[in-house]
């Protein structure tokens, strides 16, 4: 039997990146006629001001990773068809079968590249980008699309206030290559998850899966539910415990990371863990107060804007992190 020879020892690069929001906005005054709540108290709580919603008769999940991908191509002027593996996370997908990936990889001629969804929730870019970085370390793959995008617009239950003032809609994308430095790319990353708690943050299709305490009379099948206040114990304290993981890993102070992205959950536990670990407050971006939660959406969206407003310390590592539903958590320090 051939065995192919071993890859050489490589670096992974960010080729191109991109994002996209609907135009269409949803304010926290437009919120306001809809449920019990106003912009005051959804800022106090959450520093969401507006958020971008999908136009149910012309954008999906799939139309916003695609005009993501495109401008990603664009940047970094990659032909489709040499993409070799499309990766898709997202929570609500076109439709079980087929992967909305697969559908979004012929939609940009990168056809017969490898494809598939990855479903954890605001985790789903993350970590597909650390899959990716992986597998092209390992040479299995020289050039792969990661997306982000979630139309959680979707599944959400505009009377229901615990849920509706967070999540917008949205999508991130990147394009990992090969590169010679081995230094380069993702040098610590983790994904993590917790089953156990999977009922703080759930999807129900059918009556038989409503977790105790949901009255069947009261819950719209379809549409997210989320226990808030255990969503927000479980966020504080595994967003906090990766970003210190990370840096003790690397035996980096907050100091010496350029920039932190972070997943766009609510602006106060962002601020919470900028103050308990002493992160530089001007090296973190927030802009949840566009566009809310984007889900999986969140990570790439907002490294895109980093990028393209040159406000990314190429010298120095940059953190990720993210945690959502499953439940999920997940850090990726990488070096530019």
């Amino acid at each position: 039997m051939k065995i192919p020879p071993r890859a050489p020892e490589r670096g992974v690069r960010i080729a191109g990146t991109g994002s996209y929001a609907p135009p269409r906005l949803l304010t926290n005054d437009d919120l306001a006629q809809m449920v019990n709540t106003s912009d005051e108290w959804i800022q106090q709580r959450t520093g969401i001001k507006r958020r971008h919603i999908c136009d149910p008769n012309q954008e999906s999940t799939i139309t916003m990773a695609q005009a993501a991908i495109e401008q990603a191509m664009e940047m970094g002027d990659i032909d489709p068809g040499t993409i070799d593996l499309v990766m898709l996370g997202t929570t609500t997908p076109e439709m079980a079968c087929p992967s909305t990936a697969a559908r979004l990889a012929a939609r940009i001629g990168a056809t017969p590249a490898g494809a598939f969804d990855l479903t954890a929730a605001c985790c789903g870019f993350l970590y597909a980008m650390n899959m990716a970085d992986s597998i092209i370390r390992a040479g299995r793959a020289n050039r792969i699309a990661v997306i982000g995008a979630d139309a959680m617009s979707t599944v959400m239950d505009y009377e229901d206030r615990t849920c509706s003032i967070l999540f917008g809609d949205a999508a991130g994308a990147a394009i990992l290559e090969p590169d010679e430095d081995p230094s380069r790319g993702s040098v610590y990353q983790t994904m993590h998850a917790d089953g156990e708690g999977w009922a703080s943050l759930y999807i129900p299709r059918q009556e038989a899966q409503l977790v105790e305490g949901d009255d069947p009379d009261l819950v719209k099948m379809g549409c997210l539910r989320m226990n808030g206040r255990e969503v927000y114990k479980f966020a504080v304290t595994r967003f906090q415990t990766a970003i210190k993981d990370a840096l003790e890993a690397t035996e980096l102070a907050p100091e010496d990371v350029g920039t932190y992205i972070c997943h766009q959950s609510n602006a106060r536990i962002i601020e919470s863990a900028i103050e308990k670990l002493g992160l530089p407050p001007e090296r973190v971006l927030i802009n949840i107060d566009e566009y809310g939660n984007t889900a999986a959406g969140s990570v790439g969206l907002c490294l895109d804007e980093l990028l393209r407003g040159n406000r990314i310390d190429a010298g120095k590592p940059t953190l990720m992190v993210a945690f959502g539903g499953g439940m999920t958590w997940s850090s990726s320090v990488w070096c530019h």
